[in-house]
């Protein structure tokens, strides 16, 4: 899935909790100067000063981990502070750990000031803890308002209440996609001994595999392995249950599939389609194609196989093995990377990888009632600065002269920055801050141009495929293609998703549901890898247990609720 990115189900898992400094509420932050804009009324109008730069210091929690933040002594976060006076005294959450952690601020009432707080923001609002933005945009966000002006509607949080808690920072707006981040993978070396074989189903997928490991049992001296999966926590959910909605003819909506003519919700699982999905992983794991340590290892087990170079195939996100991948990259072996492809269960479906969900829904950033009013105004327009054409442009390329040069009117990235981006990346992000500040920043898409007929982001077709290695560049060229994209079906295949994607959506935070949702979750991630690995006599069985029991533990009223949910969103979103 898209980068991305990220899903409701991993908003309800518990692990260990993390508690650290730098997350106290209280008097609206360590100022040094309070000097919020003034405003004149002007007869009907209103024009804002610029907003102060005096140092302030805002204390900060971010839902998703970010394991290269440096206190903003990064070169992007040192022009930030120039240029506003803001500084983050920030934390972040450890994988699986941010539900944990809000829940720990409601009971002490202990707040950052800025937050971005993921799928909890619900129960924050239940809280009191959220600060409703709808007028702090109107008179001190001019630049929120100019990229989300035709889609206000869908930053209210509800039908019921229609305020504004949050600013969607992960979706970015107008977003074109120009490459295909997920999907099913395949190593070019795979496909170029085998000449370019079609890859379209589940069955052209394993023949490539099985044809290929019987010819190369071994690779640099170490067992050849034709498929793993990463099922440590939340992950399961990007490798091994999501896949099972794209194969068969579904987009992603988190944990539900949701009917496009009714809006029912359910469970995506109960989908007699992806037990013959299931039932395949079944047969590749009997088989011997599918890694046996798939259900036990541990991330880090599964990223250092991959970048051993002995992983000949994957259903995975880039996000999610770019790590590894960026490995090989760095040790030349880009033979060893991967081309994606739209592999569904038979050639009855497709791949629902790029229907259109629409704008300006997903997770955002909001402010708690740490802060006094005179703060709120203060962060507001910091956040506001985040979305400027100068902010988007410096957060995406960094600082001009270092980063990237403009040579002929247009922005350049030198070979040896993009070097270190390709294959220094985790050193590269650190040093430099370019993608850190994400969580805050409202911003355009890939294929957006700002005012001088540069993309604000380094995602574009010419970036894109100049960056490709000479083995990528030939199998794309064997597939009569420019970049994987091109393989799948594109957005205009299909409606536009009324609701958006799913997983975007503020959870139903009472208690009935959360119990519900976990319970399902529980049942989910043991039965799923128990029919994966037992002989295909056993898998009808267990599945059908799993089943069985989804029909319980007030599941069935948790599947209504949020269908309620959705209907209601399609509702907001459709008004006036």
């Amino acid at each position: 899935m898209k980068g991305k990115t990220k899903k409701m189900a991993a908003l309800l898992m518990t692990s260990t909790l993390v508690v650290a400094a730098g997350c106290g509420g209280g008097g609206g932050g360590t100022t040094a100067s309070t000097d919020p804009a003034k405003t004149t009324d002007t007869g009907g109008t209103t024009e804002t000063a610029a907003p102060s730069t005096e140092p302030i210091e805002f204390t900060f929690f971010g839902g998703d981990a970010s394991p290269n933040w440096t206190g903003m002594q990064d070169a992007v976060g040192k022009v930030i502070t120039e240029k506003t006076g803001v500084t983050l005294n920030a934390e972040f959450a450890v994988s699986g750990t941010d539900q944990q952690k809000i829940a720990l601020m409601i009971a002490s009432g202990d707040y950052p000031e800025i937050i971005f707080p993921k799928g909890e923001t619900s129960k924050l609002v239940d809280a009191g803890a959220m600060v409703d933005l709808t007028d702090l945009i109107d008179k001190y966000a001019p630049n929120i308002k100019k990229i989300y002006g035709p889609y206000m509607n869908r930053l209210k949080f509800s039908k019921e209440d229609p305020s504004i808690y949050t600013i969607p920072t992960n979706a970015m707006v107008d977003q074109s996609y120009f490459d295909a981040g997920g999907g099913f993978e395949v190593q070019l070396a795979v496909l170029e001994e085998l000449g370019y074989p079609e890859i379209r189903t589940v069955e052209d997928f394993e023949k490539a595999l099985k044809d290929y490991y019987a010819k190369n049992p071994t690779i640099d001296g170490q067992p050849t392995i034709p498929l793993t999966l990463n099922a440590d926590d939340w992950k399961i959910m990007i490798t091994v249950t999501n896949p099972a909605v794209y194969a068969t003819g579904g987009p992603d909506d988190g944990e539900y599939y949701v009917d496009p003519e009714t809006y029912e919700a359910k469970l995506h699982y109960k989908r007699p389609e992806e037990k013959e999905y299931f039932r395949w992983l079944n047969h590749m794991y009997n088989t011997g194609l599918l890694d046996k340590e798939s259900f036990t290892q541990k991330d880090d087990q599964y990223k250092a196989k991959i970048a051993s170079g002995r992983v000949l195939g994957l259903i995975d996100q880039n996000w999610n093995y770019q790590e590894a991948e960026n490995a090989l990259k760095g040790a030349g072996k880009h033979e060893r990377t991967y081309g994606h492809f739209p592999v569904t269960l038979t050639e009855e479906y497709e791949d629902h990888s790029f229907v259109d969900i629409g704008n300006g829904s997903g997770y955002g950033v909001g402010l708690t009632t740490a802060l006094s009013e005179e703060n709120q105004i203060r962060a507001i327009q910091f956040i506001d600065w985040m979305a400027s054409d100068e902010a988007q442009v410096l957060n995406n390329w960094g600082i001009e002269g270092t980063h990237y040069n403009v040579e002929d009117g247009k922005r350049v990235i030198p070979a040896d920055v993009q070097d270190r981006k390709t294959n220094d990346n985790a050193a590269f992000s650190k040093e430099s801050g370019i993608g850190l500040y994400n969580p805050l920043s409202v911003r355009y898409g890939d294929g957006v141009k700002d005012p001088s007929d540069n993309y604000y982001t380094t995602n574009y077709p010419e970036q894109i495929t100049a960056n490709y290695s000479e083995p990528m560049k030939k199998a794309l060229a064997a597939y009569d293609a420019t970049t994987w994209k091109d393989l799948f079906p594109d957005k205009d295949a299909f409606p536009v998703k009324a609701w958006g994607a799913a997983y975007n959506l503020p959870a139903p935070s009472g208690s009935d549901y959360t119990v519900a949702f976990q319970k399902s979750q529980d049942i989910v991630r043991k039965a799923i890898p128990a029919a994966i690995v037992a002989t295909p006599e056993e898998f009808d069985a267990i599945y059908d247990q799993m089943l069985n029991d989804l029909e319980g533990s007030g599941i069935p009223e948790m599947e209504a609720t949020y269908t309620q949910l959705i209907k209601d969103t399609v509702e907001a979103w459709s008004a006036k």
